[in-house]
């Protein structure tokens, strides 16, 4: 007999696009797509970004001439902008939003039917017991009926058997809980493109004006227009630190224990003065914007002046903390100085002593004893016109500055109210007094109210799956010599280790005697407890 050719069908293009859908929408490739998006991430938190800090991805670009441009042609400067983030972020979305669409219809189908059919071998399932009773079985299946409350569905067939379900909301929430997830997608993504955020420090005493030219680092969405900030102003009043004094205190010795700002609000020029408490995890809510309170540090308040005396630079600087004790790194750019410019460098050190071993430290992080250890350098600040961090001093084009008559560099040691004149005609430096810095981070979400109620709702949903037991539970009575022979018998899609105890109670509700022959030996104990009944 000649052997008979194959033909496999073919699907065409309709049977290609179907197939093709429900690869996407299937659920092993959401979980995949949502490693990849994780993954995808992880480039934001390796290399700067362009939308954060400009200057800082600008000199990457410059120290790295091979890998660089290519860095940014695939986006890694701007990865959540990237069309290829936003390609595996669609994705997940498309393949949620599919995985769930036809679950809800099934579930909602699922709600409306009845429980499934008594089996016909109810002793096959693992948890199963075998009572008898002299009650007829109308009277028994509505005594079960009664004892399983009203979390349960039931229906009774021909007045011999009886089939109930419960834990439906186990189901419900795990559908909530990726609808939940739809929404946290949508949520974050409406931040994304109309949101912004800001960081800016702000000594105490000044004023910030919502711009951007007025932000250290700003971050905005595609469709945001800076020009359209709502023009509210903020007044640094007051900033009060306190810090662990005390040996054995309530915290460790110079740990922080409070840090409180007092700030005078403008909603728009002109409008009403308004005074707030700014505290850590206490924000204040401006129009349009809030306001964080995330860091704070000292910004000595520094004066430099030329050879005649004529003030070429006066104001708070702020310097950045390293360490747990505040020691602040920091730079003076002193532009207007002739014929060089100057630039000073080093710390600031709130409690200042000179270690044999470290060096200028400090010891503690208030200002008990607060100095200046600093260094000089004059040429040109920003050679090329590159930009570059005011808390840095790029040195590429200037030459260190020694002291008078020596080969040793100028190290200079300064504390407050003291003026040190520099070497050869340079001028003189003032560290007048110690102010505070606030570190303020400005943010806009308006989609914020509504990712944090889906993610609530995803919290909410997990938990009810987790608490809650999906159930079946079946009960057939059937006649035998003067009484009635009942079999209860209960399954469940999890492990569920009160399912043994279940029906066990139901079983003693519904007999008059449970026949132990027919019970699994690891429930008989559970049966003689069930209702004091002992074989």
């Amino acid at each position: 007999m000649p052997a008979q050719t194959i033909t496999q069908p073919r699907l065409g293009p309709v049977g290609a696009a179907r197939w093709a859908w429900r690869q996407v929408t299937s659920m092993r490739t959401a979980l995949f797509l949502l490693l990849l998006l994780a993954v995808a991430a992880l480039p934001g938190s390796i290399w700067p970004q362009r939308s954060i800090n400009p200057a800082r991805t600008a000199a990457y670009i410059e120290d790295h001439p091979t890998l660089g441009p290519w860095l940014d042609r695939l986006g890694f400067f701007e990865v959540y902008a990237s069309p290829w983030f936003s390609a595996v972020y669609l994705l997940l979305f498309i393949s949620l939003v599919g995985c769930v669409l036809p679950r809800i219809r099934v579930h909602g189908r699922m709600l409306r039917m009845p429980p499934p059919r008594v089996p016909q071998r109810l002793e096959r399932l693992e948890h199963h017991a075998l009572a008898r009773t002299t009650r007829p079985a109308p009277e028994v299946l509505a005594t079960v009926r009664e004892a399983l409350g009203r979390r349960y569905r039931v229906a009774i067939k021909d007045d011999s058997s009886l089939s109930a379900e419960t834990g439906y909301l186990r189901e419900t929430g795990n559908i909530a809980f990726h609808l939940a997830l739809i929404g946290i997608l949508v949520g974050v993504a409406v931040g994304h493109i109309y949101g912004w955020k800001g960081d800016v420090i702000v000594p105490v005493g000044s004023t910030f004006a919502n711009t951007e030219s007025r932000y250290d680092t700003i971050q905005y969405g595609p469709r945001v227009d800076p020009d359209n900030f709502a023009p509210f102003s903020l007044t640094l009043d007051k900033l009060t630190v306190t810090f662990e004094d005390q040996v054995g205190g309530r915290g460790q010795f110079g740990s922080p224990r409070d840090f409180v700002a007092e700030v005078t609000t403008r909603s728009a020029p002109g409008a009403a003065a308004q005074r707030h408490t700014l505290k850590v995890n206490h924000p204040v809510e401006m129009d349009g914007a809030t306001v964080f309170l995330l860091g704070n540090g000292y910004a000595p308040v520094i004066t430099v002046r030329d050879k005649d005396g004529k003030v070429l630079y006066s104001q708070a600087t702020p310097f950045l903390s390293r360490d747990n004790n505040y020691t602040s790194s920091g730079a003076v750019k002193v532009p207007a100085a002739r014929p060089k410019q100057l630039g000073f460098f080093g710390n600031f050190l709130p409690t200042g002593i000179i270690s044999d071993d470290q060096g200028p430290i400090s010891i503690f992080p208030d200002a008990k004893n607060p100095a200046l250890a600093l260094g000089l350098f004059e040429g040109d600040l920003a050679p090329g016109g590159r930009a570059s961090s005011v808390y840095t001093l790029d040195t590429a084009a200037m030459t260190q500055v020694k002291a008078a008559g020596s080969d040793e560099v100028l190290r200079l040691w300064i504390t407050p109210g003291e003026t040190v004149q520099l070497p050869d005609g340079r001028g003189s430096i003032t560290f007048d007094r110690v102010e505070r810095w606030a570190g303020l981070s400005i943010r806009h979400d308006p989609a914020k109210d509504f990712t944090l109620a889906s993610a609530l709702l995803a919290l909410a949903a997990l938990i009810a799956q987790l608490t809650i037991k999906r159930r079946r539970v079946f009960v057939r009575v059937t006649p035998e010599n003067a009484g009635s022979r009942v079999v209860v018998a209960a399954l469940s899609k999890t492990d569920d280790e009160g399912l043994a105890g279940l029906v066990q109670r139901l079983a003693a509700v519904a007999g008059d005697r449970i026949d132990p022959d027919d019970v699994p030996a690891g429930e008989q104990a559970a049966a003689g407890g069930a209702r004091g009944i002992r074989p």
